[in-house]
């Protein structure tokens, strides 16, 4: 456990040095490594579908929306994994749908399976903005007399991954290209994020395990947002945990592995800001589901 102890320490250390970012934000981070690091393509070993579908703030007009499906396998040459990212995010007038390609190259590090993946993607997000609704404090407001109608901002992003059986680092950069909402004015620039990622599995116990996992993600401007979660894991089939996103959320989630292959997950996280006093909280639905095509089946359990 001395390990473990001094591994959470560094989770904390991490999150003490973000700074902070603007896309989605989902309390099942940690199912959701696809969206923000292309190297992770692959790294299940099979091939792997999950959705996440999060109502954030039930009960707010106008609240955030968000749902993501991720795809990735390996190739028949394990080295190479490819994947696919779709995310539809909408808050209030703000709808915006990204799709998103993702390759990765894996180098094996040792023989306890020491893996060091580096990733690129490239896509693009459909963004469209309605104005119409929109009570302003300024009239014949320049920025606000038209409506934004399927503006498509391309972009690509890069990053790298290592992990093992019980432990998985990362950094990447998703966006790099800082195009405006409207490829107009450009004071309404999608800014460039950062992610950092970390995380690990310790044995308590013959029936229990414990997953401390932390994802930092800054850009320019923004303020701090880091996720840190911890979860038990007893007899690799029920999974029981709570999350705290700094100075903004802490919530609980609980995952159930119903099958080697398909796993169902519920989590709900509430704010600590003041605008926790006008809505109801927010909830996620998780589904994850491997496929598998080969006759050995599929290494139980997977952590990450």
């Amino acid at each position: 456990m001395k390990k473990g102890l001094i591994f959470i320490c560094g989770l904390l250390a991490l999150a003490s040095t973000a700074l902070a970012q603007q896309d989605p934000h989902f309390t099942q981070y940690f199912d959701n490594t696809l969206f923000v690091n292309p190297a992770y393509a692959g790294s299940k070993g099979v091939l792997n579908v999950t959705g996440i579908h999060r109502e954030q703030w039930v009960g707010f007009d106008g609240r955030p929306r968000s749902t993501t499906l991720s795809i990735h396998s390996p190739l028949a040459y394990e080295s190479v994994g490819l994947g696919f990212t779709m995310v539809n995010d909408q808050a209030g007038p703000v709808k915006q749908t990204m799709f998103y390609g993702d390759f990765s190259y894996t180098f094996k590090l040792g023989k306890k399976g020491q893996k060091l993946a580096f990733g690129v993607k490239a896509g693009m997000n459909l963004i469209n903005v309605g104005t119409s609704g929109l009570e302003t404090t300024t009239d014949s407001d320049p920025k606000l007399l038209q409506n934004v109608r399927n503006n498509i901002n391309p972009n690509f992003g890069a990053g790298i991954y290592y992990h093992t059986p019980r432990f998985f680092i990362g950094a990447s950069t998703p966006k790099m290209v800082e195009k405006s909402y409207d490829g107009v004015d450009n004071d309404n620039l999608e800014k460039r994020h950062y992610f950092g990622i970390i995380g690990g599995v310790f044995t308590l116990s013959n029936h229990w395990k414990l997953r401390p996992t932390a994802q930092a993600k800054f850009t320019e401007g923004a303020p701090v947002s880091v996720d840190m979660s911890l979860a038990g894991i007893f007899r690799e089939k029920f999974w029981i945990g709570g999350m705290y996103r700094l100075d903004a959320a802490f919530g609980a989630f609980v995952q159930y592995q119903i099958t080697p292959q398909f796993k169902l997950g519920v989590a709900s996280d509430f704010g600590t800001q003041a605008i926790r006093s006008y809505n109801s909280g927010t909830f996620e639905l998780l589904m994850s589901y491997d496929f598998v095509f080969k006759k050995q089946g599929i290494r139980s359990p997977r952590y990450f």
